[in-house]
């Protein structure tokens, strides 16, 4: 079935690369990652439903959201991919790399899927009322791109399932799955709504991942912070995905 934000469209040439998005970010902040790498590569993005040109949905699951990684796929006629995602789209990226061994030619996960037990450490009933109190801000957000058209209980269901997800018991055997090449570009600095050290303590996380699994390694610490990554120190993740291609193309 084709994907509601994509027509068919015949296989190009270049080795194909895909986009996750962060959870409100469209498929537009991946535009200096992609001018950095150049025409060589075949750059396949989208924007995940209710975000930028997609239409709405009845359902926004994480699960969904891996799930419509092969409809994308698909609808491009890739048969295998170079992942790389975002904050959100990194544990998408790592639960889809997970699971297709064989068509995932690595992945590049960027400031997210980090195994840390965040959720376990916030008030999920104030999660909800943020997020209600939020509601009167987010039609003005949309236009810019800088929110889904998702209701605030959507939202707020969506962030808490994925500190569910990001819970070390849960995200810790998906990552210790991976046999193929990927590597963390981690920002620094804070993101919206952490407070104190919150983010570092999340992003030290990663450094138990890399001891227990070979395929998994940190290729860049940058200054930028979580929210400005993908302006600010796009010739990182770059050079990231240049490594893992060439690793995959190593193993073949």
């Amino acid at each position: 079935m084709t994907p509601p934000w994509q027509s068919p469209t015949p296989a190009a040439p270049g080795i194909p690369v895909l986009y996750i998005n962060g959870h409100v970010a469209t498929q537009h902040h991946w535009r200096r990652v992609i001018a950095e790498l150049g025409p060589q590569w075949r750059h396949i993005t989208y924007d995940m439903r209710a975000r930028g040109k997609s239409r709405t949905s009845a359902d926004y699951s994480f699960a969904t959201n891996v799930d419509d990684i092969d409809a994308v796929l698909a609808a491009r006629g890739a048969s295998r991919a170079l992942v790389v995602g975002w904050s959100y789209g990194a544990f998408a990226a790592a639960h889809w790399a997970s699971r297709n061994p064989d068509r995932a030619m690595g992945a590049v996960l960027v400031d997210g899927a980090q195994p840390h037990d965040w959720i376990d450490e916030i008030d999920v009933d104030g999660m909800r009322k943020l997020w209600r109190r939020l509601s009167w801000v987010m039609p003005l957000l949309r236009p810019i791109g800088m929110a889904p058209r998702m209701t605030a209980e959507q939202m707020a269901e969506s962030n808490i399932e994925v500190g569910e997800i990001a819970r070390e018991r849960e995200l810790g055997p998906v990552l210790d799955n991976i046999t193929v090449a990927t590597r963390y570009v981690n920002a620094s600095g804070s993101s919206l709504g952490s407070k104190g050290d919150e983010q570092e303590r999340i992003r030290a996380s990663v450094h138990t991942v890399v001891e227990r699994n070979p395929s998994i390694e940190i290729h860049a610490k940058v200054t930028s912070n979580h929210g400005n990554i993908l302006r600010k120190d796009f010739r990182a993740i770059a050079a990231a995905v240049r490594v893992v291609s060439e690793l995959d193309r190593q193993q073949q």
